[in-house]
């Protein structure tokens, strides 16, 4: 099993206030020594002094090695991890975090379509920022529920009008997916964060359209089932005990394993630490998870048991 973690102290050095219920974090090393690299669609795992663990995209400048920046947006329906942060966290406290890790790498092209919707614009900020800078043609569209609600809104604004495009929904409606298509078979490589309905509209659209490989996305909670996954019940095989557990349908492999006796280590069970990734003997997963990359994913040699369940009947693991 591999570790995906490294463990950093860091120093909370500046909150603000980007917009409605959004707060940044600058975090430095406490002798603001050099924090280890980055590329633009990393993210970090962030522990909080309660102790829980919440992953959050970076979204300031990779050539920028003192500082991290991240953006949090207050969730009132959340499990408290972004209330901690907005009430909790102050200028000068001292925390640990874990990667940097991607998931979400910005590939080489000559031209991109940036498509943000609300806190999802942080994963794409310094996609746009390398963008800029390697001298590529690039379009933001960049959606939410109002102006006031939408982060980095002036940030975005030196780039110019002919490359962000501010589309509050109250004033421009929802956005225009006929139009993201439009471009994105024009040769746009298409980049998307935001709300999962948001997500999974634009992997149908680009699927219907057979521009699947052009969109690259970065979801916030786990990906929906694939087609053929195991809707029911599934059996795992914990192949150092020979013993056999059946996984009902409503419940994770990784809750299955804790309430039949057996320790898992976990920490965020939204597919993104890696805290839980285990070695898969025999069968084939279905990965929700957003941390594996393709390459590990299609070789099916391990799974994050918290999200994903599986495409055959039974899976063996190393358990």
């Amino acid at each position: 099993m591999s570790t995906r973690s490294t463990q950093i102290e860091v120093q909370v050095t500046c909150m603000r206030l980007e917009a409605e219920g959004v707060m940044s974090l600058e975090l430095q090393a406490p002798d603001r020594s050099p924090l280890p690299s980055w590329t633009p669609g990393a993210h970090i795992d962030l522990v909080l002094p309660s102790a829980t663990v919440r992953q959050y995209s970076l979204c300031g400048d990779p050539q920028d090695s003192r500082r991290y920046r991240i953006a949090v947006l207050l969730e009132a329906a959340g499990r408290g991890g972004s209330r901690e942060v907005h009430t909790a966290l102050r200028v000068g406290q001292r925390l640990t975090i874990g990667g940097p890790r991607n998931a979400f790498e910005l590939q080489a092209a000559d031209s991109y379509l940036f498509v943000a919707g609300g806190i999802g614009i942080t994963p794409l900020l310094p996609m746009i920022r390398q963008a800029e800078r390697s001298g590529a043609h690039w379009l933001l569209l960049y959606g939410g529920r109002a102006r006031q609600s939408m982060a980095f809104v002036a940030e975005l604004a030196a780039y110019g009008d002919d490359k962000v495009r501010i589309l509050p929904a109250d004033e421009a409606g929802m956005l225009d997916l006929d139009a993201i298509v439009k471009l994105a078979a024009s040769g746009m490589h298409t980049y998307s964060c935001g709300p999962a309905g948001l997500l999974n509209a634009l992997e149908a659209r680009f699927a219907a359209e057979e521009l699947a490989s052009r969109l690259h996305i970065e979801r916030f909670a786990a990906a929906p089932p694939a087609a053929n996954v195991q809707a029911g019940e599934l059996t795992v095989v914990l192949a150092r005990s020979g013993r056999e557990l059946a996984i009902p349908a409503d419940k994770s492999i990784l809750h299955a394993l804790r309430d039949a006796g057996h320790c898992v280590p976990s920490s965020c069970e939204q597919g993104v630490c890696g805290m839980c990734e285990t070695r898969v003997l025999c069968g084939e997963p279905d990965h929700r998870d957003m941390l594996l990359t393709e390459q590990e994913r299609a070789s099916g040699k391990v799974m994050m048991l918290c999200v994903s369940r599986a495409r055959t009947p039974t899976l063996t693991l190393d358990l």
